[in-house]
């Protein structure tokens, strides 16, 4: 049995024709019959509602040979040939494709001219929305002073977007969604003149999947009933739209109020096996926690329903269900549902959905745990044997804290103040002690003093360029400050970079980035090492004085002397200022 295309043959002729719009074509015929038909006229609606069909059939009813009437005849040549599109004064124009200014303009200039074939001129424009701004001010003239014979028509899907002087020079109607009973009575109607076998439960479903568009549904029952040859049945809607039973998402939801992870994966691979798509199961099974959230809360919700056509047959699944927990599994299906746009492995983060849905949320397991701050919230204020134990711990392990903190201060780590209880009593007061980031010079400068002739070092010098560039691929902001530095010595397991900014060397010191940096020397270098940073002016000061070499006693002398006159304990902040601002524009006073 072979089918003509159902939504051609059965697309409105005439406004009774027309499903779910009663108010607009009431309003329509009784402008027409009062003669009282506006010069512009605004369709806006969800698709597939009848606006370009609305717009037809008020074309043929002010031009039928007949009429004006309410009712075009559909016999006259007149209206037989605005249906078939041969009247050169009826115009039907995509906005989409022609939605420059000087298509408007070529519009605006044939208006004037009076009709040639019927009575008045009709230009309907289909999604207007998409005209340029410039195209909607060349439009925005005529639609305000047409001549008598110009009728305009626009239709949107999206009327927010017109600017608000043409939606005022328009009359406007709002098409509505169509009801779902209307919807299926009038599929019902059309598989009887057309001799299709459809069950009810079938057409219902194509309906629910129409989203209240009569032109979506009559396209699906004619996909659907030429692939069948005139047999529609609930499954073969459900095989052919890539639905799923209600049966089986409430085996998912029996194995999600279980916790039963082992069965939930078992329905998805089954599910995965049919061919069914992971968004689009996850994009029902919303659907479906949605309609059992209608079921428990709204009584008498059989037409609120999206994908459960009998709700009755759900209702002690809807109950095992709490409020609260239907509404935290449609929250979190929506979430997964949004990042599924842009997931590699949509089935993977399908599972993974799933399985959150089955793992109680952590806010839950603490709150009805014994030891839960809600719990301690009602408690009485006197800890518990436990409580004191843990404080215990925790002032073990802030102790052991600030032992490593001293130690690390001891072995110039970290520069900062030290304690000057032993200093004479006729010595100035101690500074407040100031923490830099980074101290001046690195430990273990012996070491690094002689590795910088070293063979270790020129082959690392040879290697920089390959270590800027991994250290780019790896991170560019990184590379961005690393690039300052360059390498002054080497020793075993370290490798010195003197910087010539001090905000450069700073932001490199960050562990996250000193952790990239490592990694890349590591890489390209061949084994690992350690990044330590020296400014390079106190690098090179450094071998200076390595020059004219010291024994070690007088290195000491040297070291306690700096200590009797407070330089290198009781202002940091000196050598921190000539560092950032440079020594030209320090003075100091005392």
């Amino acid at each position: 049995m072979e089918h003509i295309a159902l939504y051609r043959a059965w697309r409105p002729q005439s406004f009774q024709d027309m499903v779910g719009q009663q108010h607009i074509i009431q309003t329509l015929q009784n402008a027409i019959r009062e003669q009282r038909v506006s010069h512009a006229y605004l369709f806006s609606g969800p698709r597939g509602t009848g606006k370009t069909t609305a717009a037809k059939v008020l074309a043929k009813a002010v031009n039928c040979e007949r009429g004006p009437s309410p009712e075009p005849c559909n016999e006259c040549p007149s209206c037989l040939r605005i249906a078939s599109g041969a009247v050169m004064d009826v115009q039907e124009i995509d906005a989409a494709s022609n939605r420059g200014v000087e298509e408007i303009r070529d519009l605006r200039d044939k208006v004037k001219y009076a009709p040639t074939e019927v009575r008045r001129k009709v230009y309907i424009i289909d999604e207007v929305h998409m005209l340029t701004t410039e195209a909607f001010n060349a439009l925005l003239k005529t639609l305000e002073e047409p001549p008598a014979h110009v009728m305009f028509i626009l239709a949107t899907t999206e009327p927010h977007k017109l600017p608000a002087t043409i939606i005022s020079r328009c009359q406007r109607f709002d098409f509505r969604r169509i009801s779902l009973g209307e919807q299926t009575a009038r599929l019902r109607v059309i598989c009887d003149q057309e001799g299709i076998s459809a069950e009810d439960e079938a057409l219902q479903y194509i309906a629910r999947l129409s989203d209240g568009g009569m032109r979506d549904a009559v396209s699906v029952l004619d996909q659907i009933s030429s692939y069948t040859d005139g047999q529609v049945t609930y499954q073969q809607v459900l095989g052919m739209t890539g639905g799923i039973p209600a049966e089986q998402f409430a085996k998912l939801a029996r194995a999600i109020l279980a916790g039963d992870m082992g069965q939930l994966l078992e329905l998805v691979e089954q599910l995965m096996h049919e061919g069914k798509s992971a968004d689009k199961c996850l994009e029902n099974l919303l659907y479906y926690f949605r309609d059992l959230l209608m079921i428990k809360m709204v009584p008498n919700s059989s037409g609120l329903t999206d994908r459960v056509l009998n709700p009755a047959e759900f209702l002690d699944v809807a109950s095992a269900f709490t409020q609260a927990r239907l509404f935290d599994i449609v929250d979190t299906l929506n979430r997964y549902l949004s990042e599924m746009k842009y997931a590699t492995h949509p089935q993977t983060l399908f599972e993974v959905a799933l399985m959150k849905l089955c793992s109680p949320s952590e806010d839950d397991a603490m709150s009805s745990a014994p030891g839960s701050a809600a719990a301690a919230a009602s408690a009485p204020s006197r800890p518990s044997g436990g409580d004191r134990s843990e404080l215990e711990a925790l002032k073990r392990q802030i102790a052991a804290l600030e032992k490593k903190l001293e130690q690390a201060l001891q072995a110039g780590g970290v520069a900062g103040a030290r304690e000057t209880s032993s200093k004479p009593a006729n010595s100035r007061p101690a500074a407040a002690p100031r923490i830099s980031s980074v101290s001046k010079l690195p430990p273990q400068m012996d070491k690094f003093m002689a590795g910088k002739d070293s063979g270790d070092f020129a082959q690392v010098f040879k290697m920089w360029g390959q270590v800027l560039q991994g250290v780019k691929e790896e991170k560019v902001t990184v590379h961005a400050w690393f690039v300052d530095g360059e390498p002054v010595s080497v020793t075993e397991d370290a490798v010195l970079v003197a910087f010539k900014n001090t905000i450069h060397r700073e932001t490199t010191e960050k562990a996250a980035n000193k952790q990239v940096i490592e990694r890349v020397l590591e890489l390209r270098l061949g084994k690992p090492y350690r990044l330590v940073t020296v400014m390079l002016r106190d690098w090179n000061e450094a071998q200076t004085k390595s020059v004219q070499p010291l024994d070690k006693e007088e290195l000491r002398l040297e070291h306690e002397h700096e200590n009797e006159n407070g330089e290198a304990s009781e202002e940091p902040w000196i050598d921190e200022a000539i560092q950032l601002f440079g020594e030209d524009l320090v003075v100091i006073k005392d």
